[in-house]
């Protein structure tokens, strides 16, 4: 990590034109910020649990790793900071969350942020991480044609206040095509239709705010969201879950297809960039 950047801030640059993106793998909370909080597992529940660790191989192919330690409850880096809902007519949570995917309240009564709050807090986390990810676009692209930005999720696979039934494996998100190539997605697509595990392009989650407007294929940057449902990488326990219950510990051997599966994607994502110069 650079010394030029704040603490709860990663990046590890690489030289390769793969840019990778942990947004919600963070589970600090600022004291500051736990005050009026009604539970810190509640706060920590819907992180993306050990998706740092599954993905922990991008560095060595030589990608630029940008994370985030801080918890989506302090605020979400993945959301327009306008307030436009990126999932109109739908369920979602907002720039500082004031429940869970699931509708429990994280604040007590009259606790949730102000106004002021939020500014506050987008100021001094929201704003350094997508200068970050700018910066480290605008560098690869001094030295590559294109660069291609990929933007790493997971969720648990049942919550039926977001979407029905149970989520696929491989959840791909381009906004309806139009943050990426599409030989891109197409390449992605086809390494996830071969893993064994289920997939959908475009489905519930087409990509958040980091893809959407990152994404500019037309200028050689090509952004990419994957959202991948717990159970494909993790002993999940399906539906509503408890404290003691969720998350489960990390285990390698079970992750390992998946991990195999997303080291084939990141390294076609560098063969569709190189291939494109």
């Amino acid at each position: 990590m650079s010394s030029e950047h704040p603490d709860w801030l990663t990046v590890i640059r690489g030289e390769a034109p793969l840019v990778v993106s942990l947004p919600h793998t963070g589970t600090e909370i600022p004291p500051e910020y736990e005050r009026g909080l009604v539970l810190p597992w509640l706060a920590r529940k819907d992180a993306d649990w050990w998706i740092e660790r599954l993905y922990d191989f991008a560095a060595g192919l030589g990608a630029t790793v940008i994370r985030t330690a801080i918890s989506r409850t302090v605020i979400d880096v993945n959301r327009d900071p306008s307030g436009v809902s990126l999932y109109p007519g739908q369920a979602t949570t907002e720039l500082c969350p004031t429940t869970t995917f699931d509708g429990e309240p994280l604040y007590e009564p009259g606790a949730e942020p102000s106004a002021d709050d939020i500014a506050v807090r987008r100021a001094r986390f929201f704003d350094p991480y997508h200068t970050s990810l700018r910066s480290e676009i605008e560098r690869l692209r001094t030295q590559h044609a294109n660069v291609v930005v990929y933007d790493c999720h997971s969720i648990r696979s049942v919550i039926p206040r977001l979407f029905d039934g149970t989520l696929p494996h491989f959840n791909i998100g381009t906004n309806g095509g139009t943050t990426c190539a599409h030989p891109l997605s197409e390449a992605i697509e086809t390494i996830c239709a071969s893993s064994g595990f289920s997939h959908v392009v475009n489905g519930r989650f087409k990509g958040g705010y980091i893809t959407r407007s990152l994404g500019r294929p037309e200028a050689g940057v090509h952004a990419v969201q994957m959202e991948l449902a717990c159970r494909g990488y993790m002993k999940e326990p399906l539906g509503s879950v408890t404290e003691g219950q969720w998350p489960t510990p990390y285990d390698e051997a079970y992750a390992a297809p998946m991990r195999a599966a997303l080291t084939r994607i990141l390294q076609t994502c560098l063969t569709f960039a190189h291939s494109k110069a």
